[in-house]
């Protein structure tokens, strides 16, 4: 922001110098070209006086002396013609080519008829310009000749450039003042600024936010950062409220739970056979009762703190979860495969991989028939490493796909017992670890829940035992 702020000054500054001084520069060139002009064209007139003198008393002499000594102090040349146009004096030697056709010189037959002429040319010697200036020559009403005066452009085009390099000068001088006032003014503006974007980073890191300073900058600045102060304030206060909620009811929901669990158990001995059922289903509920109560108090652990991925072996993480859910699945009659080369590490939330993988496994596992197998997944996939659990069961639709990861929502074919908690979990924890998750067909007419987590450098797994690691994995289940 601040070099954005600099350079919009400076900018501005070069805007207006540009629009001040090539206009200056233009009217003092033109001033300057006039003023040459005018001061040849009295030179001009004062030798054409001093010649028609001379030529009406028979004096060339004292003609040719004063025209070498005004060329001598202008640094020019002066010709001096009779009516005829024949040259009479010169300044300067001039070639037998050069003294044909003075004549017919556009600024001498000007003045030989009477007016005045000026003509800025080129000469062909040195690529010299010259200012000519031809004036009559009159004597008692009479028209005697003409006088050219010629000067050099070089002293009016050094005096030009000579401006231009001050006005340049000037400009940057001008420029390197506003330069300084500009960072001044952009520091003055922008440190405050920035102390609030670090404050802001802070506080999207899930930190406890140092105040920023409310003393500095502009009054829209220091406003904007005490509204800032009470918001991380506030948010701060609600944090931790939510946080001591998450405490006290992880004590005071699962304590009563656990209880009514341990009463309901101790109740099944004096129940009769008859009320059973219902003793049971009682106990299903407190079950699932509790398992919600579980999900519920995840998803605040996740929302009252904002967590930071971290490398995590995606291998071993992925083969301890398979392993641990073999020995249930074996259980149910459900076959369960871990397939897939290694893929290295991956970034995630510390935990989040255990529990995704908890969760899809238990919903896989839920909606499997029996004899059927589920498989787990892993590979690269365009820049991220996919995890997918892919199960045999009866599927969802594309509009249950789309809703299954709300809060509490369950298909309609559900089997009892879920929470409708599990699905959501999952990709809290796969967004909070910057990955994204999908539920798409199995190939064989299942669910398929894919997982994508950002990879860290790949590497090889360690393997783990029970789970053997050759190059090339096969098939490995119950």
């Amino acid at each position: 922001m601040t070099r954005r702020l600099l350079l919009s000054y400076l900018t501005l500054a070069a805007l207006v110098l540009v629009c001040l001084e090539i206009p200056l520069g233009y009217v003092y060139s033109r001033a300057e070209r006039d003023r040459a002009t005018n001061a040849a064209h009295q030179e001009a007139e004062a030798v054409a006086d001093f010649a028609a003198l001379s030529l009406a008393y028979g004096r060339p002499g004292e003609l040719i002396s004063q025209v070498a000594a005004c060329a001598t102090r202008i640094g020019g040349q002066i010709l001096v013609v009779d009516d005829k146009g024949s040259l009479l004096v010169a300044s300067h030697r001039l070639t037998t080519e050069d003294r044909t056709g003075l004549g017919a010189r556009p600024e001498i037959a000007d003045a030989l008829r009477g007016g005045d002429g000026a003509d800025v040319r080129t000469s062909s010697v040195g690529g010299v310009q010259w200012l000519s200036v031809a004036v009559p020559v009159k004597h008692d009403g009479g028209l005697r000749g003409a006088v050219r005066l010629s000067i050099p452009t070089d002293a009016i085009a050094s005096d030009v450039h000579r401006v231009w390099l001050g006005l340049g000068l000037g400009g940057l001088g001008v420029l390197v003042a506003a330069a300084t006032m500009a960072m001044a003014l952009t520091r003055w503006i922008g440190s405050p600024i920035l102390e609030l974007e670090r404050a802001a980073h802070t506080l999207a890191s899930g930190s406890l936010v140092t105040p920023a300073s409310v003393t500095t900058g502009p009054p829209e600045v220091r406003s904007l950062a005490a509204t800032f102060n009470r918001t991380a304030a506030l948010l701060e206060q609600l944090l931790a409220s939510q946080s001591a909620f998450a405490g006290e009811a992880s004590h005071q929901l699962k304590t009563p739970l656990a209880a009514l669990r341990l009463r309901l158990d101790n109740l099944e001995i004096d129940v009769p056979p008859h009320l059973r059922g219902n003793l049971h289903a009682a106990m299903t509920e407190t079950e699932r009762l509790a398992r919600m109560v579980e999900g519920l108090l995840a998803l605040a652990r996740m929302e009252e703190t904002a967590l930071t991925p971290e490398p995590c072996d995606l291998d071993r993480l992925t083969e301890e979860r398979v392993f641990a859910w073999m020995g249930l699945y074996e259980q149910y009659g459900v076959r369960l495969f871990l397939v897939g080369d290694p893929v290295g590490t991956a970034l995630a939330v510390p935990g989040a991989v255990e529990q995704i993988l908890d969760n899809l496994l238990s919903n896989a596992l839920r909606y499997s028939p029996m004899g059927s197998t589920v498989t787990v997944v892993r590979r690269p996939h365009t820049g991220t490493v996919e995890l997918q659990v892919m199960d045999e069961g009866p599927g969802m639709t594309p509009e249950q796909r789309r809703r299954a990861f709300d809060r509490f929502w369950r298909a309609p074919d559900a089997p009892k017992g879920g929470t409708g908690l599990g699905l959501a979990l999952v990709q809290r924890l796969t967004l909070a670890s910057g990955g994204e998750a999908l539920l798409t067909d199995a190939p064989s007419g299942g669910l398929n829940a894919v997982i994508r987590l950002p990879p860290v450098a790949p590497r090889r797994s360690s393997g783990f035992p029970g789970l053997p690691h050759p190059r090339r994995r096969p098939a490995v289940g119950v």
